[in-house]
């Protein structure tokens, strides 16, 4: 398995630090409303490169943050005139559902960073005595200076930061004794809420949070860490001098990933843009799974332009993976056959699995992969029909290994779960007894030659989402969920 390494800028062999064990952390969004499509972005590309990893037999730590105390949160809190605490809680509930409906697995651990300040606190005084920090007025700064490898992840020199460096500026930076010394520890303003400290009572800057949750939960060393790529500078730049000048552990992470980022009709994102998309918004007219499949469909380091359009190909895309999906679940309910016909089928099958790993071994190249999945759909769909045309019975063991394929294919990408499941649920059998009525009713009109009250029976059923497929072994009914 090879990976892009942000730090080194090309791919690596994936060798992990410990064997079979994955120690992975992901940095989780700063919960002061629903997230956008940014946020979900990196949430859905990690979730799927945890995916494979797992298939690929390693043991994944996976940890993902929530950044529970922050300006916006605070802003939030004095606008609604509620306390910090209740905007993160509704907020996190919210994103967590949303992740849900993604099909994002829950992490291993979703620290909160307003649990980790005693952490924070001890940090923070290791940096001090080790000279990585000091203490102005109740504010601890952050010797950038001091750490020789400032710049190793970005690829920045300090000399040349001097000019751009707004997103290190704080209040009090005439205080510091480097303009591009940054933020540990900042005292309490009016209305904010607090935490007693050596130093002062306030609250951390946000670039020690993921600093010390990472070592809390999965070590010192770690084998990967994530995000979007606007998180390279500062944030995990900072991230790696806090952590390594702390503990003295080269390098704190083996291995950097970064999705790239999304436009908007080739626009940045941004609010004053009015271009500023929330999932939850996409999800009223979209299914999680076209949601899921459209950020998946390009390299996740490449940049991705969203549009209404993107989505409907990602909708009519699914629909063929989902036929594909209900052959298949039609094709084993068949009587067993001849292995003969079938042994193509399979032989196809075993090909497609196999680019399908190959593309996702090669940094996780999930557009790629996609590929190998509509080639074995085709290949499925052509198997059903010659089925479906003559005596209507199949080769089980070869149909089994095939599903087997098809079904990983999907888990990794992590779409399509509930069609699996066919036709199932609380009103599953009614459903399908009344159906049948419907079908037989249909099916007399043909008889009868009334083809036009057949063709309506058959238009209105479509109208409603569900398609009938006639055979020489008589009608069938599916119904798209996609």
């Amino acid at each position: 398995m090879r990976i892009f390494n942000t730090e080194t800028k090309r791919k690596e062999e994936f060798v992990p630090l410990e064997p079979g064990k994955v120690r992975m952390y992901v940095c989780g969004p700063t919960v002061y409303n629903f997230i956008h499509i940014g946020n979900a972005r990196p949430m859905i590309v990690f979730d799927t490169v945890r995916r494979y990893m797992e298939y690929s037999g390693y043991e994944v730590n996976y940890v993902s943050n929530f950044t529970d105390v922050d300006d916006k949160i605070i802003a939030k809190a004095n606008e609604e005139g509620v306390s910090a605490q209740e905007i993160s809680e509704r907020y996190i509930k919210e994103c967590k559902k949303d992740m849900e409906g993604m099909n994002v697995k829950p992490a291993t651990t979703h620290p909160l960073a307003t649990q980790e300040i005693d952490g924070m606190i001890d940090m923070i005084e290791t940096l001090i005595e080790k000279g990585y920090a000091y203490n102005v007025n109740g504010t601890v700064y952050f010797r950038t200076r001091r750490f020789r490898d400032y710049g190793k992840l970005s690829h920045k020199n300090l000399d040349d930061l001097r000019a751009g460096n707004r997103s290190l500026l704080v209040t009090g930076e005439d205080q510091k004794e480097d303009p591009l010394d940054f933020v540990l520890w900042k005292p309490k303003k009016e209305g904010e809420p607090s935490w007693p400290s050596p130093w002062s009572d306030g609250r951390p800057g946000w670039h020690i949070e993921c600093s010390v949750m990472s070592k809390k939960y999965l070590g010192e060393q770690i084998d990967i860490h994530a995000g979007g790529e606007d998180l390279i500078f500062p944030h995990h730049e900072n991230e790696i001098a806090q952590s390594e000048g702390c503990s003295g552990q080269h390098p704190a992470v083996r291995y950097w990933l970064h999705n790239g980022f999304i436009t908007i009709n080739s626009e940045k994102m941004s609010k004053s843009l009015n271009n500023f998309f929330l999932v939850k918004d996409i999800l009223e007219q979209y299914s999680p799974d076209a949601l899921r499949y459209f950020l998946l469909s390009t390299h996740y380091r490449s940049p991705l332009d969203f549009s209404d359009e993107r989505l409907e190909e990602a909708n009519k895309s699914l629909e063929r993976l989902s036929t594909a999906i209900e052959n298949l679940l039609y094709l084993e309910k068949c009587e067993p056959g001849a292995c003969d016909e079938a042994q193509r089928l399979l032989e196809k099958a075993k090909e497609y699995e196999e680019e399908f790993e190959a593309a996702m071994s090669d940094d996780f190249n999930t557009a790629l992969a996609t590929s190998s999945m509509f080639g074995l759909a085709k290949e499925i769909n052509i198997y059903y029909q010659a089925v479906t045309s003559r005596e209507g019975v199949v080769c089980q063991e070869a149909i089994a290994e095939v599903k087997r394929i098809f079904k990983f294919m999907t888990d990794v990408i992590g779409v399509l779960e509930k069609a699996w499941e066919g036709n199932t649920g609380a009103n599953a059998a009614e459903y399908e007894e009344l159906m049948q009525v419907i079908l037989s009713v249909r099916q007399a009109c043909r008889e009868q030659k009334q083809w036009a009250l057949a063709d309506c029976i058959r238009d209105r059923l479509a109208e409603i989402g569900i398609t009938i497929e006639d055979s020489p072994q008589g009608a069938r009914w599916k119904k798209r969920e996609v």
